[in-house]
């Protein structure tokens, strides 16, 4: 049977399968590092966690990126509107941090010809200041839900071990995660780091639930305890990772784009660690404890 086959394989490889992971985290590591040296920051942020203008402009006219960069004369993200049945373009939106109010508008008139009012122009300024209060905040807040997550976890198994393990295996969703963002060079929002604050709660679902079954559960051989607690657990990854796609291919919200995004690679990421590194240390522990 297959499940015999993978019983089989898993029994004599699975020493080796669980540092694939590990070796993800420490590559991971080494990219947000450099991220970190080069700019001072783990990621790209957008004007929102580093300060500045977001204009929205509704436009008949087609610019290319390049056409639009090259007329601000300094750094930019530029985000095309588009209408998902129709693949119309309706306009874009400008992020920058170089600029004035009063610059952009200039620029948005003179250098690409657009007559902007109150009807097809919206702008948000961020300065700073604020921006910087968001980032810490927001970091103060994934720093806090992963200690709450981690002292559930503890009262919940009162075991060392697994309980490590499933943080663990949290900690290294959310830094491979990030890793893949910086190499995809995705600046970030606050909606982007939200999506973290997500991400630990998809993350250990699935670690819990392989956990339970592990150890808490007495039918049956531990690898089919473990087998039919994985297929549970694809079954609700796969469902969200269906969502997270939907909302990607079909929402014109650049925010729900984002934190979609980076959910579903989060998703693909937790399966690696789960089914790899925390069913790995769980088998060593169950084999150790004797507990069949």
């Amino acid at each position: 049977m297959f499940k015999d086959k993978i019983e089989t394989f898993w029994s004599k490889n699975y020493k080796f399968i669980m540092f694939i992971p590990v070796l993800l985290l420490v590559i991971s590591l080494g990219i947000i590092g450099t991220k970190l040296v080069k700019t001072g920051a783990p990621f790209n942020k957008d004007v929102t966690l580093r300060g500045g203008i977001a204009a929205t402009i509704y436009t008949d006219k087609e610019f290319s990126e390049d056409q639009i960069k090259s007329a601000l004369g300094v750094e930019a993200t530029i985000k095309k509107l588009g209408d998902v049945t129709t693949s119309k373009q309706l306009g874009f939106i400008i992020e920058v941090s170089d600029l004035t109010e009063n610059q952009l508008r200039d620029i948005i008139k003179n250098k690409l010809n657009i007559d902007i009012d109150n009807k097809n122009f919206s702008i948000e300024v961020t300065t700073p200041k604020l921006s910087q209060a968001f980032f810490k905040q927001l970091m103060y807040a994934i720093i806090f839900a992963f200690i709450l997550m981690g002292l559930s976890v503890f009262i919940a198994f009162r075991t060392p071990i697994p309980s490590i393990a499933v943080i663990a295996a949290a900690f290294m969703d959310i830094t491979i995660t990030l890793a893949v963002i910086d190499l995809l060079n995705l600046p970030m929002s606050t909606a982007g780091v939200v999506a973290f604050l997500l991400i630990i709660g998809y993350s250990v679902d699935t670690d819990i639930l392989l956990t339970n079954y592990s150890i808490k559960k007495k039918d049956g051989k531990l690898f089919d305890r473990m087998f039919h607690s994985m297929k549970t657990g694809l079954t609700m990854t796969a469902c969200a990772a269906v969502v997270m796609l939907t909302g990607l291919f079909l929402s014109n919200s650049f925010v729900i784009k984002e934190m979609f995004l980076i959910i579903f690679i989060a998703l693909i990421v937790d399966v690696i660690t789960t089914y790899l590194t925390n069913a790995g240390i769980l088998w060593m522990y169950c084999k150790k404890k004797n507990i069949q």
